[in-house]
């Protein structure tokens, strides 16, 4: 897989909520660490995504803020 975005987050698909026409998808890229996604319910039936299943969040964004408490 090529990409563009500077971004991917090779995880685990932890859990999967299907909706009428979205799909949540919960991605664990570390050990408690979770990464949540809405895709169309058609992309993710197109990927074949199922818990257990390896997975990339793929990050494309023109502003990323840091943040300091």
């Amino acid at each position: 897989m090529e990409v563009s975005a500077r971004n991917s987050l090779k995880g685990t698909v932890k859990h999967i909520v299907e909706g009428a026409v979205n799909t949540e998808v919960v991605l664990e890229i570390a050990p408690g660490v979770e990464v949540v996604a809405i895709i169309t319910k058609s992309s993710a039936e197109k990927l074949g995504l199922k818990e257990g299943k390896q997975a990339y969040a793929v990050v494309k964004a023109t502003d990323v803020m840091v943040a300091v408490d």
